[in-house]
Formats: C-alpha cells, sequence, structure tokens
C-alpha cells in the first residue's frame, strides 16, 4: 500500500510526466527561458521540463537552482509539477517565492517509492492539492484515484 504523499507546495499540475535518470540541478542544468535541459553531462540533455510533470530522485544542489525554477515559471517555461523522493528545499523555496512574488507557483511533492517508481515518461497524469498522481486515462501500475495513490 502506498504512503501519503507529503507536500512541500501546495498547487495542482496536469501534463506529460518526464521521469529523470538522474538528479538535475536547474543553475546550468536548466535553460530558464526555455525549459531546455542544458547540462551536456545529463543523460536527457535537450528535453524540456516546460509544461511536464518532472519526475526526479532528488534535486543536484546549487542554491542559485531555486532562482532559475522562479525564472522559469515566470516565463511559463516551468514544469508544471515536481515530484521526488527526496525532499528538495532549494526547489520548493523557488516555486513558494513564485508565489508570493508573481502569483502563480507549481506543486512540489515528496512520494512514496513505489508511486515514484510507477511514474515513466509519457505517461499523462494530475496532480492534487493533496499530492495525489492520478494518471489522466485511469488507475494503473499502482497510482489510483485515493489521496497518496
Amino acid at each position: 500500500m502506498s504512503e501519503r504523499p507529503r507536500v512541500l507546495v501546495e498547487g495542482t499540475g496536469s501534463g506529460e510526466v518526464l521521469s529523470l535518470q538522474e538528479p538535475l540541478s536547474f543553475w546550468g542544468g536548466v535553460d530558464a527561458a526555455t525549459g531546455e535541459i542544458i547540462d551536456r553531462r545529463h543523460p536527457q540533455v535537450g528535453h524540456t521540463v516546460a509544461g511536464r510533470v518532472l519526475v526526479m530522485a532528488s534535486g543536484r544542489g546549487s542554491s542559485s537552482s531555486s532562482s532559475v525554477l522562479l525564472e522559469a515559471i515566470r516565463n511559463g517555461s516551468a514544469p508544471v509539477a515536481i515530484l521526488t523522493l527526496e525532499p528538495d528545499e532549494i526547489l520548493s523555496l523557488g516555486a513558494i517565492v513564485a508565489a508570493e512574488v508573481y502569483g502563480r507557483s507549481i506543486p512540489v511533492v515528496l512520494l512514496d517509492e513505489a508511486t515514484f517508481r510507477g511514474l515513466m515518461t509519457g505517461d499523462h497524469v494530475t496532480v492534487g492539492e493533496d499530492g495525489s498522481v492520478k494518471r489522466q486515462s485511469g488507475p494503473c501500475d499502482g497510482l489510483d484515484d485515493t489521496p497518496g495513490g
């Protein structure tokens, strides 16, 4: 049974999943104007986070990542949600500041292992206010319509 998700930053978002193979630093790793992953060492360089539900085990440092996420939210090139296995205070800060400064933010949610592993690139999901993750086509592979599912 899945544990309840932990909402780090409230909000909702729907979109296609981009599940990263490795952690990503937004500072030097994401172009805030386009949302493109620009870190040449990242296995998914060239992919875009813009408008996607970004799934990654954790962020990868640099306190400046919060400012890059803030700028991406302002530009409309940010993910619509960030789902992680480990808490990321840096990315959470960027989302919180965006809500205060620009009146728009994105949810940042800490998931349990089973739900996290069930999310694959190309899936279409909705992240609820309670942190629940639902496939837009219906329940499947550990993701369901219950909170935390």
